[in-house]
C-alpha cells in the first residue's frame, strides 16, 4: 500500500538576530530554529515543521492550523515633533513606553 501525502501550508516569520536569522511557525507553538543565512533558516524550519507535524501525527493529536483569513499588512504613519512638550508629546511618551514594556 502507497502512503498518501499530506501538505500542510503555515505562515512563516524569518527576522535577523544578532548575526543570525531567526525563524518560527506562529500557528506551530515552540517550532523554531535559526540559520547563519535567509536559505538555511528556511531549511531549517522547514525540518523543524516535518518534526513537529509528524510527532503530533505519530501521537496522533490533531494538526495545528494557520489562521488562512488572518489579515497580514505594513504600514507607515508619518510623525511631525511636537515643538513645545504639551499635552500630545506626554501622550505619545507614555505610548513610547507602553511599546517599550512588550518589545
Amino acid at each position: 500500500m502507497l502512503a498518501v501525502a499530506m501538505n500542510y501550508t503555515y505562515r512563516v516569520i524569518i527576522e535577523p538576530d544578532e548575526k543570525v536569522w531567526r525563524a518560527w511557525v506562529p500557528a506551530l507553538p515552540g517550532c523554531h530554529t535559526w540559520g547563519k543565512t535567509i536559505e538555511e533558516a528556511k531549511k531549517n524550519i522547514g525540518e523543524a515543521m516535518e518534526a513537529y507535524i509528524g510527532t503530533f501525527l505519530d501521537l496522533g493529536r490533531p494538526i495545528p492550523v494557520d489562521n488562512q483569513h488572518q489579515l497580514e499588512m505594513l504600514t507607515t504613519v508619518s510623525l511631525k515633533e511636537a515643538k513645545k512638550p504639551g499635552k500630545k508629546a506626554v501622550a505619545r511618551k507614555s505610548i513610547k513606553q507602553l511599546a517599550h514594556a512588550y518589545v
